[in-house]
């Protein structure tokens, strides 16, 4: 049975000499992969279809394996992301953090929301650093290991100076400090935009200017937390890293 779906294509790879497989993440059945047969052939129409970022109706034969996809209508062609090597290369981190940790097959309206939401607005020129910031505070639940940043993770007070403790996978307050000597020391700022990251509708979002000592300390707290609590290493993060190093940025 063709089944219609709204997604956006995650992955792609070469199969044979004329074909693609194709990962999309929809909004009516999750993450699915499917065959596009014939999308490398020249004047293929399935061609456009199957490109990184692409957004769109997909007609799509399912199966209980591998699907078949048959045709593509495109809702957003997210052009500047296309044209863009900076926004190619967050939205690659996007797209890759989500496929490594949304399940195959389970609908979830909510994550093809944020997903949509995040590229929709790299498209549209905000600070695509400040958008992966958001995107991975979000992806932590997706996980399954969220943070504590509604209270100190030791003695539960709300009210408080506070810093981050990787080892105890949260807010530390000053009257607990002491109880992990590596914790990191951030800005007030920094701890309030943790917070907010996590908990607040991305499609609230201003244009948000943060100064880069900031983005240091986000990337800090961030990195450190997916190193210890989520444990993955993906290519389009060290290609991120490796470009903002020739800009001296990290």
């Amino acid at each position: 049975m063709i089944q219609k779906c709204e997604g956006i294509v995650i992955r792609r790879t070469d199969y044979g000499e004329n074909n693609k497989i194709i990962t999309i993440y929809t909004r009516e059945f999750g993450k699915i992969g499917v065959m596009a047969r014939g999308a490398n052939k020249p004047n293929s129409r399935l061609s456009s279809v199957t490109q990184l970022f692409y957004y769109g109706y997909f007609l799509i034969q399912r199966s209980s394996g591998l699907g078949s996809l048959s045709q593509g209508e495109s809702l957003d062609s997210f052009r500047h992301i296309r044209e863009d090597i900076m926004s190619t290369a967050y939205a690659s981190y996007i797209v890759e953090l989500l496929d490594k940790g949304a399940e195959d097959r389970k609908p979830n309206p909510y994550l093809f929301e944020l997903l949509y939401q995040t590229l929709h607005y790299i498209n549209e020129g905000f600070d695509p650093e400040v958008l992966k910031a958001i995107f991975e505070m979000k992806m932590l639940a997706v996980f399954g290991v969220p943070p504590v940043l509604d209270r100190c993770v030791n003695c539960g007070q709300t009210e408080g100076e506070f810093d981050f403790s990787i080892r105890e996978g949260g807010f530390l307050c000053h009257r607990c400090k002491r109880i992990d000597p590596y914790r990191i020391q951030v800005s007030a700022s920094t701890i309030k935009l943790l917070r907010l990251f996590y908990y607040f509708d991305l499609n609230r979002l201003g244009n948000i200017a943060l100064k880069e000592e900031t983005k240091k300390e986000l990337n800090k707290v961030i990195d450190a937390y997916y190193d210890n609590y989520v444990g993955i290493s993906l290519k389009s993060k060290k290609f991120l890293q490796q470009m903002h190093k020739l800009d001296g940025l990290w």
